[in-house]
């Protein structure tokens, strides 16, 4: 299949196909005589499996790693598993961040609402931040 056609039944765009290609998330199509892309339809699970990983918050680095394991013959099962619990370490860190601003935050806007604004000294922009 043509490089539009992958494109629309894929659901992204043709660019974004030659990025891929490029990164080696796609491998090298076959090319028509005329020179265009040929690709075959199997590069529809391969774009489903990029599309997956990074909706679970893989790179495309690490994409591309488990798809070179795959692409090697092995099973990259426990690749994924050790990539996953990374990202899940990652993600309960942002949470506890995103949850200490959110507590400084709050008493930042709880102080705003009983001070007067009058009160900043003439040197200050603004106390609360």
């Amino acid at each position: 299949m043509r490089i539009g056609e992958l494109a629309s039944a894929a659901g992204t765009s043709t660019k974004t196909l030659r990025f891929y290609e490029a990164q080696g998330l796609l491998p090298a199509p076959n090319r028509t005589a005329a020179g265009y892309r040929d690709y075959e339809p199997t590069v529809l699970d391969r774009l489903d499996f990029v599309r997956r990983g990074q909706a679970a918050g893989l790179t495309l680095a690490q994409i591309q790693q488990v798809l070179e394991i795959r692409d090697g013959g092995q099973a990259p099962c426990g690749h994924v598993r050790d990539l996953l619990d990374k990202r899940l370490v990652d993600i309960e860190h942002q949470l506890r961040s995103l949850t200490a601003l959110r507590d400084t935050l709050t008493s930042l806007r709880d102080e705003a609402t009983t001070l007067h604004p009058d009160t900043c000294g003439p040197d200050q922009v603004c106390r609360y931040v």
